[in-house]
């Protein structure tokens, strides 16, 4: 059977001489496995392109619940990038959101809310200021915690002010360990917790410093929550390009 979907490109690989294997996360039936044949030549309609990671593809496919790999029958662009397939700084947030998105999708199951939210998520990078743009991988991967019930609280106050990153909330005990943020960073984070909407990001102020204990210790939250996360493999590209 043939359906109409959205989809967003997460991972394509190289197969036979001239085919490769994608995984696309899809608007109706969550993350699925594409075959797709004769798209590496060198002819002026080849279609390699459309399946370069982050892509945002609208496909007609047929799709088989017992199979582990799909067909594509036909693809266009959904979204246009303007900066993100280009722009180095945003090439390089974007690829982290698609890796978060990789470890956190475990099963085929359809959740179109979490589609729009990392559909729009995608789009708003792409035309992003510069202090958005810096601000926003921390955004995308506080937000996402919502579609998978791992919710960060805020409740920071000025008794609480010592974020406890396996807890998840704010408190008045401090360990100087990986697990708790220090009393700086707690702070901006509790900023950040606030945010719904990436424009609120370029309010925030944040040094280099900041930002890096910042990502280090979302990444420590996945990993305590979600099983066999493991370390992200963009992190240490996006230290060295946005700190």
């Amino acid at each position: 059977m043939i359906h109409t979907t959205k989809g967003i490109v997460l991972r394509t690989i190289k197969y036979g001489e001239t085919s490769v294997i994608t995984a696309i996360f899809t608007e109706l039936f969550g993350i699925q496995s594409y075959i797709v044949n004769g798209v590496r030549t060198q002819s002026k309609t080849s279609k390699a392109h459309f399946f370069q990671t982050s892509s945002i593809l609208e496909m007609q496919v047929y799709h088989n619940e017992l199979k582990n790999l799909q067909r594509i029958k036909e693809l266009k662009w959904s979204y246009l990038y303007k900066n993100i397939l280009s722009d180095v700084i945003k090439n390089s947030v974007a690829l982290y959101m698609v890796e978060l998105l990789q470890k956190c999708l475990k099963q085929p199951e359809a959740n179109a809310n979490l589609f729009h939210f990392c559909e729009d998520a995608f789009m708003q990078l792409d035309v992003a200021e510069k202090e958005i743009t810096a601000n926003f991988p921390s955004y995308f991967a506080i937000q996402l915690t919502h579609f998978f019930g791992l919710k960060m609280q805020d409740n920071y106050s000025l008794e609480k002010k010592y974020f406890h990153i396996s807890e998840g909330n704010f408190t008045n005990n401090f360990l100087a360990n990986e697990n708790f943020m220090d009393k700086e960073t707690s702070f901006y984070f509790s900023q950040l917790l606030k945010v719904q909407q990436p424009i609120e990001l370029k309010e925030i102020k944040l040094n280099k410093n900041i930002r890096r204990k910042i990502l280090a210790a979302i990444e420590n939250f996945y990993i305590f929550h979600i099983a066999e996360f493991g370390a992200m493999k963009t992190l240490p590209v996006l230290h060295e390009l946005i700190g």
